[in-house]
This record gives C-alpha cells, structure tokens and sequence, in this order.
C-alpha cells in the first residue's frame, strides 16, 4: 500500500518534537584568519573569514559580515591551514617505550594506548590519518568510536590486519616454534590471500595493506628482499579493488616496490631503495610514495634505551641514508610523494617533525604542506571532504604561529585545531 508522503512542515515539527535539529539550527561559528593558505595554489591571503556551519565550511572570503552575537573565533595573529594529514602511522600499540612490551601486556592495553595515541595526534594537527595494520581489528573499533564521537581523535582511515607471508615482516616471528606465533593477517598463495582480503572487508576496513618485502622492525628478514610471487601481490590488488578498497603496500627493496606497483597497488609505504626506472614506473601508474624520513632520528638516538635489538638497529642504519636519497630523487622527478610519517616508531604527536626533513631533502615548504593535504587527501579518495579551507569541506582547521612557508618548523607547534567544526585545541 501506498501511503501519502507528510508535508514537509508537518516532518519538521516531528523532527523538532524528537529534537532532531534542522539544517538551518546547526551552530554557525565565524573563524577569523590573519593568514590563510590555499593549499592548492600556495597563494596567501589576509584578514579572511571562515564561515563554518555545524561540521562544513559555508563561505571563505573577506567580506563575510558577522551577524550581532555571533560565535567569533579570532586568529586575527595566526597562519591558518587545513588541517594536515598523516597517510603511515601505527596508533594501537601500547604507551611503554620498551620494544618487547607487547609480549608482557594484555592486547587490551594496545586499544588503550590507542585511544590516548590518537588524541595526542589531532592535537598535534593532524585531523586525518589512515592506520596501516593492527591485530584484532582493533583500529576498526578505534575508528568506530572516534565517529561516534566517545573518544577524541582525527578521521582515520584503517586497514585492520596486514596480509603477509608466513616468517615474513607483516608475521610474528620473536618467540620459537613452541608459542606458535602467528599474526592476523598471514596468508600464503592467491585464495588464502583473497579470503584474508575478504574477512578484512568482512570486518569493516577501509584499506588493505600487505607486506612485499622484509622490514626494518622485524626479526630474521632483509629489507630488500622481496615477499609474495606477483601472483599473490594481483590477487591482493584484484580482491581489494573489486571491494572498493584502496592498497597500501609495504615495501623497502626495489624489486618488491616494482613487483607491487605493477600489481596496481595505491601506494608505496617506506619505498626506501628506488631507481629512476622504478620512479618512473610509479609515475606511470599514479602511484603514491609514503616515505618516513624522520623516524631514523629517532630510532637511532632512542632505539638502544628503549631495548630494540641490534638486528633491528643494524637494519635501520643500512636504510636510512639511502631512503632519504630515495626520497630527494622522487622528489626532483616528479613523484606523487604523500606524507607519511610511520608514527609509532617514533611518539606520537611528534608527526609534525617529518614536515622539516621533507623540506631538507628537496621539497618546498609548499610541496610538504600539499604532501600531507591535498595529495594525501586524494590518495584517501576524500577530496570531497577534507585537504582545503573551502565551502562544503570539513569544517577541519588548525594555525600556527607564523608562515610555514618561510619555516616549516612551526608545523611541529599547532596552537590551534579545529575538526568538524568542534575545537579540540587552541591557547
């Protein structure tokens, strides 16, 4: 049976009687901006008004009147940007520094950790990240509560367990054989790997990450050396994509990255040891690199206080230098370069450091501010939301004190962040 639709100011006062509120009640706020950058253009503009209403942006200009009363938040002394974004980054994982502490800790106490890790994270500017592995889909549930608004937190975008081989990097391979220890998301051959993709979708992922070659942080395998036949790496690629889901693949060596880019995966993680060839290669199918060049600092300088092995150790001085290489040579040709910090390694709310080294190999300060929105934003698919101060975005804001464009350092000090139109920081 058919029944007659209601008239719509009969709906509105059904809505109102249940305090569901109308477009038109959202709260409107007026942001003023001394400095406001256009991402995509680099030009800076004075004395601008943001115009936000509920979560999205209304208007950006300077001539907006400001109605008697209103809401006002004044960055009349501030530079003003979106908010940026961090494509690597590793939030559940427990708040001790000690490399083996997961070992000793309930997994619950890595959610845990979660929690505080992606609040330090917003306030420190970032207002969306895509999380690239953690067991027990517990980003899955992270993520879920921070759109729920229980927990405060950037937009993440996150991929639950990472496929890899069995001994490789995205396994577990610390204890001996009587633990069985095993990881998630392993999975060998075309149909295991399809399955695996499948129970990830199954589970709520937004993304699918695997490991293609041997890594830094794990034990018994070589950073160049290549994980997974090019059969299995098109069948992660295939299933994902015929999911609607986009592919992050981990890869240090050069065959790896090669296999993994012709597999047709999104993007690149670490991407440590290129060629020219292959840089072409990634340019020819319009694939990004997420390279963390900041986090060798770290590890260097804390790795041996906070009990990484020297396996470990010797494997991050091997790739250091040449990764930061990698990355001004991807640069001057050309590369689709996303920023991506692997937060994790080193504390988080410590991304913004990643914004300096970028500039110090061979970007602008513009291009590293466009690294990590515009071009970040585009690799999530979510230009329509978030990457740019403008109408019908997010309302996703933050400042700083002074231009980034002539000292890209004051990124690692957000004085003021705004996501969705709610304020999470500002002094």
């Amino acid at each position: 049976m058919n029944l007659p639709k209601p008239p719509l100011i009969a709906l509105a006062v059904v809505l109102l009687a249940y305090g569901v509120e109308s477009p038109a009640d959202e709260p409107d706020v007026f942001v003023k901006a001394g400095v406001l950058l256009d991402v995509a253009t680099g030009e800076t503009l004075s004395d601008q008004i943001v115009h936000v209403r509920g979560d999205r942006i209304e208007a950006v200009g300077g001539d907006i009147a400001i109605p008697d009363g209103a809401n006002v938040i004044d960055l009349g002394d501030k530079f003003v940007l979106p908010g940026v974004m961090d494509m690597h980054t590793h939030v559940v994982r427990g708040l001790a520094r000690s490399y083996f502490s997961g070992l000793f800790q309930s997994p619950h106490r890595r959610l845990i950790g979660g929690v505080v890790n992606v609040e330090r994270t917003l306030l420190a500017g970032f207002t969306s990240i895509r999380n690239v592995g953690a067991g027990d889909y517990q980003d899955v549930a992270l993520r879920n509560a921070i759109d729920a608004g229980e927990v405060p937190g950037p937009r993440m975008a996150v991929s639950g367990p990472g496929l890899g081989i069995t001994g490789g990097h995205c396994d577990s391979n610390t204890l001996n054989h009587s633990f069985a220890q095993r990881s998630d998301g392993v999975a060998d051959g075309p149909w295991a790997i399809r399955e695996k993709v499948r129970e990830n979708v199954k589970y709520g992922v937004d993304l699918i990450k695997f490991c293609a070659t041997g890594g830094v942080f794990s034990k018994g395998t070589k950073l160049g050396q290549r994980q997974y036949t090019f059969e299995e790496m098109q069948a992660i690629v295939d299933e994902a994509h015929m999911h609607g889901r986009r592919v992050a693949a981990h890869a240090h060596g050069n065959e790896g990255i090669r296999f993994a880019i012709r597999a047709g995966v999104d993007s690149i993680e670490h991407a440590s040891y290129l060629d020219r060839e292959t840089i072409r290669l990634a340019k020819q199918h319009g694939t990004a690199l997420s390279m963390d060049i900041y986090n060798t600092e770290y590890t260097l300088s804390e790795g041996e206080k906070n009990g990484v092995p020297e396996e470990n150790l010797d494997k991050e001085l091997q790739v250091g230098t040449i990764q930061r290489e990698s990355f001004r040579m991807a640069v001057e040709r050309g590369a689709n370069v996303v920023f991506g910090s692997d937060a994790g390694i080193f504390p988080h709310g410590d991304n913004g450091k990643q914004f300096a080294r970028m500039v110090r190999f061979g970007m602008t300060p513009l291009e590293a501010l466009q690294a990590a929105t515009i071009r970040s934003a585009a690799l999530l698919d979510w230009e329509d939301r978030v990457g740019r101060i403008e109408p019908g975005l997010y309302a996703d804001i933050i400042a700083v004190d002074g231009s980034p464009l002539e000292d890209i350092e004051v990124m690692e000090s957000v004085s003021f962040v705004m996501k969705g139109g709610e304020v999470y920081k500002t002094d």
